[in-house]
């Protein structure tokens, strides 16, 4: 089942209906779909679809050899010797027809260029001399973000500047993951969302009944199930020092957000950090946030440091710290120690990243065309501010996920919190936004609805 991507798909088929040859590159970390996104595509079009393997290079040339001769229906392909690539691109640019388009989808692309080096020149050879003169579009993907960077994208890779278009694959937004579980009730998948995010293959490892927490124990902390080990698997692939990598991880989790604080709790100077947090920034996994008010976000000194990938988090927060433990038998401990924690150090942070993907909306009416988080001195800090850039409409807000309706408190200290923001303090025009797991008190909304300028949203 594919869901969301309606803009990938769009975009694909937006090159596939043009006139010329399409050069696409997709990219993207594990388990998003990219597999999927392209066989979806595939269906009902004259498609050769080629899977690449981490087996050598001849074994990939006869499997891809195979792959034409299927489509093609030709046996006596089928058995023939090709000993280089170039002859295998001479039959596919023979059954490309001038009526009807042919795809080409290379998938694990940069398996190939692990098995040889010189294959991206290979490629980039093959389609100037046969393939970008035919009616054909040509899609290479890859899992490995850094690898598909050089072998296709990067100014000296030899394919840079042959791709019509490309498509870098992220997480399913919160909006569509309903779609994994129709079933269950919005706070459900709240929780759920922030053990998996939106990597469609995690999501689809849990069950739509049973408890959360149980299918926790035997899909995440049992040490055979496949996410046991799915954060070491990934960076395996990706980095070499692994365990440098799960070091800044595991300290981000723990709530080391600031470069000098990761610094201090490793005891690792700050100008060794930087390249390791811009290889996890490249991965995905991590993201540098500043203050939304900041006039230039890349020279800021208020920078903060959070895992962007819920699922990571999680791991980093509630299997790696124990693992001695899952795999002595002792999981009990581990499981207790989940429940008692889960909605207050993890999933609490989660619901804000939700309630702010929710604004899209609030923010069309409003003109505003920034939205973020907020924080300065003496500790404040605002889980919504957003504004407009060219006029003076503010928007601060709330996101109390908690088992207590929400009361006029939380509007006073809102308001207070917002004196401290600086950006046209005194000119502006303030909108408030309270979002609450468990709703509102009586004497709240009385409030909301005699001011026109606070909202409630449960």
């Amino acid at each position: 089942m594919l869901i969301d991507r309606v803009r990938e798909m769009a975009s694909l088929e937006q090159q596939f209906a043009g006139r010329t040859s399409a050069f696409t590159v997709i990219y993207g970390r594990r388990r998003l779909g990219k597999t999927r996104l392209i066989t979806e595509f595939c269906k009902g079009k004259r498609a050769i679809y080629f899977l690449a393997t981490e087996e050598n290079e001849k074994l990939n040339r006869h499997a891809f050899q195979n792959c034409i001769a299927d489509f093609s229906g030709n046996a006596l392909l089928k058995n023939a010797t090709f000993d280089n690539w170039a002859h295998l691109f001479d039959v596919v640019a023979e059954l490309a027809s001038q009526d009807e388009r042919l795809v080409l989808a290379i998938d694990e692309f940069q398996y190939l260029g692990l098995a040889n080096k010189a294959f991206p020149s290979i490629l980039m050879r093959e389609w100037d001399m046969k393939l970008k003169d035919k009616n054909i579009m040509l899609i290479i993907c890859g899992s490995l973000i850094r690898m598909m960077k050089s072998q296709t994208l990067n100014y000296d890779s030899p394919l840079y500047g042959r791709r019509t278009s490309q498509l870098h694959l992220r997480q399913i937004p919160f909006e569509y993951y309903h779609e994994f579980a129709p079933s269950l009730s919005r706070d459900d998948l709240i929780q759920r969302y922030a053990v998996t995010g939106g990597v469609p293959r995690y999501a689809e490892s849990l069950d739509e009944d049973g408890t959360l927490f149980e299918q926790i124990r035997s899909k995440i902390l049992d040490p055979g199930s496949f996410l046991y080990n799915e954060p070491e698997f990934l960076l395996t692939k990706e980095v070499s020092e692994i365990g440098s990598y799960f070091s800044i991880l595991k300290s981000i989790a723990v709530g080391n957000r600031k470069l000098s604080s990761i610094s201090s709790s490793l005891g690792i100077v700050q100008t060794s950090l930087t390249p390791y947090l811009k290889t996890l920034e490249e991965l995905d996994l991590v993201q540098r946030e500043v203050p939304i008010t900041e006039e230039n976000p890349t020279k800021s000194k208020r920078g903060l440091y959070q895992i962007k990938d819920n699922f990571i988090k999680f791991w980093f927060l509630f299997v790696y710290p124990y693992r001695d433990m899952l795999e002595t038998g002792r999981s009990d401990f581990v499981f207790k120690r989940l429940q008692e924690r889960f909605i207050v150090n993890h999933c609490a942070f989660v619901y804000e990243d939700v309630c702010r993907e929710t604004l899209w909306d609030l923010c069309s009416k409003y003109d505003l065309d920034r939205i973020g988080r907020w924080w300065g001195a003496h500790d404040v800090e605002i889980d919504i501010c957003g504004y407009d850039s060219m006029g003076r409409n503010m928007l601060f807000g709330e996101c109390k996920y908690s088992s207590q309706p929400k009361g006029v408190e939380v509007l006073y200290s809102l308001r207070q919190k917002a004196q401290a923001v600086p950006w046209k303090r005194d000119t502006r025009d303030e909108l408030y936004i309270l979002f609450s797991r468990s709703g509102f008190t009586d004497e709240l909304r009385k409030a909301a609805e005699n001011a026109p300028n606070v909202i409630l949203a449960e």
